[in-house]
């Protein structure tokens, strides 16, 4: 009999040392490894619980843990019981009669957790349980698990737990979990970028928050680099420009969050600010922390006011333009010698400037592109500055972008002092910053560094290759985009379906617990509105992406769809991906049309076309988990929506092997 250390436990013990351990003692072990103060509540549900499971374990073999640490989540797991090839997580609510909706989710949250993301979990079957100990009736088994091997909750009270544990232990089979292993394995989060930015922002670090495994490129790594360039930039007083570079989901954002947090201290020479042009993104993610913050503060202190609170986390993560403005209104330098740009290949053009400032700001003659202008006002600094500009490739989605050449022209042109880090996969097409990087390549001040890349996409923990996939889909590579699909799909579902209600059945089927879902379109999407979908209704995105399923507003109700530019930069857990006749797939290639009176129209212009092709690309990376793609089977008596504009698209997709849902 022992108990033993456990990573993220506050005890744990075999069920022998359990079952004769005296309650109140291993209350006492609980309660010296909490983290937070013990009120008498919170004691006595703890008194219950290890009571309650004492009655109900007798006799079963295996190992408890209580208060398990859940980081993605940020809360503690009131019980793990491992028994035989089976792991339970279980959830109490001492003292309530209902089993309410908002507490099966939680403990569903804690079931799939453990499966995604608690390395020894990865292949048991899990049981997750809901004990309302005053409820009035048990589940006596558990529904059949998803693909995963995850089971739907069981709900019972206090007199249902063991019949429950022993109905599971009778249909499972398989090799006994060691439990001293299990409690020593890692737990490697992949958060979404919402859920990221609230823990870095509330001082956890980057390595507590993200996946570090052999298939991903380690995120530390990177922000590691980047703070030693922005300290070296300080200490020998020179100004500095690094490139981080990404595929879709792989933390160019989260790196840029993570140096923003650490050096956001304003008292600190080295102080950063995170700008974005994306302002859906920065709408979220503002309200997104001041919630969680206020929530946080709230407690110590009661008098405390939101705006308060918003007001410092505007002062963190800023939108570029405003900041931009500051720069014109003053000519002296900013308060911040450390600026993040993310989504750096967004800046604009010359010409978009140009127009924007005679039109907007009333500046005839401006010269500038937006990235020589925001070079140059980082550039007033007397001493030392450092500019890190996140980029991610084929993300370019609207008229004037310029993309990251734009900035190699800047540097060249104006700013032959600065130093200029970058990646080496800069010079891959899809960041078209090819020949602008080469007319740099003589300067003895450009270093390719190695670190300043992330090639794996985390935001689909399921599959890798999602980001590849997609890339062979809209490249037209149909081989190529066959392979990947076999690789991606046994962990990443992606169904096909010509029927918009099959589609949102499909969605809410594989939704578990408080998993985020909702439809996607195109902005050039403009007829799908015979199937409800209007994407000229623009959305609030603070409220699509954080308000809860009761409210309509919300992307649960998969009724309002948001386009590539309320999405980008952030992320669901499963997507419907709604696709209209505007990107038609023809003969071997893409054919790019706009809706315009009555009729769709050819785009001819090369960066028009460029744009469609990566607002696809942006929707179809956009989900975590997996996706469903809704082409319409268009109408015969509509010349908008004849079966033809579709049909080819849906083919092409059918075709990579894209399972069709029936029906």
């Amino acid at each position: 009999m022992a108990t033993f250390s456990a990573l993220n436990a506050y005890y744990a013990a075999d069920l022998p040392t359990f079952l004769a351990a005296d309650p109140h003692a291993v209350l006492g072990q609980v309660t010296v490894n909490s983290s937070f103060p013990v009120d008498p509540d919170q004691r006595d549900a703890w008194v219950s619980q290890i009571q309650l499971l004492q009655r109900n374990v007798a006799g079963f073999q295996g190992a408890i843990f209580l208060e398990f640490n859940v980081p993605r989540i940020g809360t503690r797991l009131d019980a793990v019981l491992i028994s035989g090839p089976a792991i339970f997580p279980i959830e109490f609510k001492v003292g309530e009669p209902e089993f309410l909706r908002e507490h099966l989710n939680q403990v569903w949250d804690y079931g799939l957790d453990l499966k995604n993301f608690h390395r020894a979990s990865h292949s048991a079957a899990i049981y997750p349980i809901l004990v309302a100990t005053e409820a009035a009736c048990s589940d006596t088994h558990f529904l059949r698990p998803h693909f995963d091997g995850v089971h739907p909750p069981a709900k019972c009270n206090s007199d249902g737990l063991r019949n429950l544990l022993s109905s599971a232990l009778a249909d499972t089979s398989g090799h006994t979990i060691d439990a001293q292993a299990w409690g020593d394995s890692p737990y490697q989060p992949t958060p979404t970028i919402i859920q990221a930015a609230q823990a870095l922002y509330s001082r956890h670090s980057v390595e507590a928050i993200a996946r570090n495994d052999a298939g991903a490129r380690n995120l530390r790594h990177t922000s590691s680099r980047v703070e030693e360039l922005i300290d070296a930039a300080r200490q020998d007083q020179q100004k500095l420009i690094i490139f981080v570079t990404g595929v879709p989901g792989a933390g160019k954002t989260l790196v840029g969050l993570n140096v923003a947090t650490k050096k956001r201290d304003e008292s600190q020479p080295t102080h950063a600010v995170f700008l974005s042009g994306n302002g859906p993104l920065v709408q979220v993610l503002t309200e997104a922390l001041t919630r969680d913050e206020f929530a946080r503060l709230r407690n110590q202190s009661p008098k405390l006011r939101k705006g308060e609170v918003r007001q410092k986390v505007k002062a963190f993560i800023q939108n570029v333009h405003h900041f931009r403005d500051a720069g014109l209104r003053d000519v002296g330098p900013p308060c911040d010698h450390v600026v993040i740009f993310d989504e750096a290949q967004r800046a604009w053009n010359r010409e978009m400037t140009a127009d924007f400032m005679l039109r907007k700001k009333k500046r005839p003659g401006f010269l500038q592109s937006e990235p020589e202008f925001l070079i140059s006002y980082l550039d007033r600094h007397p001493d030392w500055a450092a500019v890190i500009c996140l980029v991610g490739g084929g993300q370019e989605i609207n008229r004037g972008e310029a993309g990251i050449s734009a900035w190699f022209e800047a540097i060249k042109a104006s700013f032959p002092a600065w130093r200029v880090h970058v990646s080496p996969n800069l010079t891959d097409n899809e960041y078209a910053a090819g020949r602008a990087l080469e007319a740099l390549a003589g300067r003895a001040n450009v270093t390719t560094d190695e670190n300043l890349h992330l090639s794996v996409s985390m935001r689909s923990f399921r599959a890798e290759h999602v980001s590849a996939f997609v890339k062979a889909v809209l490249d037209c590579e149909h081989t190529t985009a066959r392979q990947v699909f076999a690789k991606v799909s046994p962990r990443y579902p992606i169904a096909l379906t010509r029927n918009l209600d099959l589609a949102k059945q499909w969605i809410r089927e594989h939704a578990r617990g408080s998993e985020r879902f909702g439809l996607v379109a195109s902005s050039e999407a403009q007829r799908l509105k015979p199937h409800a979908i209007d994407i000229r209704v623009e959305i609030n995105p603070v409220q699509w992406f954080l308000n809860e399923s009761s409210d309509t507003r919300s992307s649960f109700y998969l009724e309002d769809a948001a386009t590539e530019f309320q999405v980008q930069g952030l992320e669901l857990d499963w997507v419907c991906v709604t696709w209209d006749a505007d990107l038609r797939f023809a003969n071997s290639g893409w054919n790019y049309h706009s809706f315009r009176g009555s009729t769709w129209q050819n785009i001819h212009k090369s960066d028009r076309r460029h744009y469609l092709r990566n607002a696809y690309r942006v929707l179809l990376t956009r989900a975590r988990q997996g996706m469903v793609i809704f082409i319409p089977r268009g109408d015969e008596r509509d010349p908008t929506r004849a079966p033809t504009l579709y049909d080819s698209t849906f083919e092409y997709l059918s075709g990579i092997g894209i399972p069709v849902l029936a029906g």
